[in-house]
């Protein structure tokens, strides 16, 4: 086991029961939430959600308050796969090396750049050859009680420094596969604070976007969870649907 991801996992834990402690089960949520800021998806082109929403069914990880209203998302064709070429190398998915933008106005918080990307098994286990599960990631601040994490970043693609002040748009790096990953993917999550480990996460609503059914999602995802037509957007996303920014 990777000692490094162990003990983050024990920090997982440990946050859990903080925040159980804090809240007593009355997280922020859909209902008691309201954002200063104002995002876009952090991301050009059409990518589609493959693990998140605001309910628990469709949730990323709804046991682990500060991954709660995370979203993965990645790039799939239209006969709904990730890739194409050698399965075992990152750049064969379509995702991998795309641009990366800031959601919204901000300063960057923290930074890790020094990740390798893990490895690609074929059954799709989640792998992680980095010392952080979120491998290369950046944290942005927007807003009292509101930053942004973006992880699984490609390595050597981090444009940006701690302390930067970026703008909604902006690049700041490039999709990758470093970190606790079963394939290249962006994982963004919105979070209360700076901390990874007990900062509740935030429902985000995503400003001017186009939302769409996703043909053949089955193919890349058979857990039954996405059920065409019945989406909870407007304002929220979920999982299975085809997303991408107006403008």
């Amino acid at each position: 086991m990777n000692v490094s991801v162990f003990f983050q996992s024990l920090k997982q834990m440990g946050g859990i029961i903080a925040l159980e402690h804090r809240y007593h089960g009355n997280l922020p949520d859909i209902r008691n939430c309201r954002l200063c800021a104002e995002y876009s998806l952090p991301f050009e082109g059409k990518w589609v959600v493959v693990n998140g929403g605001i309910s628990k069914r469709t949730s990323h990880s709804w046991d682990i308050p500060t991954q709660r209203y995370a979203y993965d998302f990645v790039i799939l064709d239209a006969e709904g796969k990730s890739f194409h070429g050698p399965e075992a190398d990152p750049s064969s998915f379509y995702c991998y090396g795309k641009d990366i933008l800031a959601p919204a106005d901000g300063v960057v918080a923290e930074v890790s750049a020094g990740q390798p990307d893990s490895r690609i098994t074929a059954r799709r286990e989640a792998v992680c050859d980095a010392r952080d599960i979120r491998g290369n990631y950046i944290l942005l601040f927007h807003a009292e009680n509101e930053h942004s994490l973006l992880a699984h970043l490609k390595p050597g693609s981090v444009l940006v420094s701690v302390g930067q002040t970026v703008k909604r748009g902006q690049k700041i790096a490039q999709c990758g596969n470093s970190g606790n990953t079963s394939e290249p993917h962006l994982h963004f999550q919105l979070q209360q604070g700076r901390s990874f480990y007990t900062s509740p996460g935030l429902p985000i609503q995503f400003a001017d976007i186009y939302v769409q059914d996703t043909s053949k999602y089955e193919v890349f995802d058979d857990r039954g969870l996405y059920i065409p037509g019945k989406s909870s957007y407007p304002p929220y996303i979920e999982i299975g649907q085809t997303v991408s920014n107006k403008k």
